[in-house]
């Protein structure tokens, strides 16, 4: 599953250890979302998304 973390988290000037922090998961985790080695479950797309103040469809999308 692609997604659009990594450019999100920057234009926010977040580092992955600042969305980990906020999300009480590890960096690691963070981190393997963004390389796409881990996909969230909902719960945590959807604190993503609300942190990113995204929507879940535009944050993550389908491989082609």
């Amino acid at each position: 599953m692609k997604n659009k973390i990594r450019e999100l988290r920057k234009s926010f000037k977040f580092r992955q250890e600042d969305l980990a922090n906020e999300l009480g998961v590890t960096r690691q985790t963070i981190n393997a979302i963004e390389n796409e080695k881990y996909n969230p479950t909902l719960e945590l797309a959807m604190k993503l998304a609300k942190l990113l103040n995204t929507t879940v469809d535009e944050l993550f999308s389908l491989d082609s």
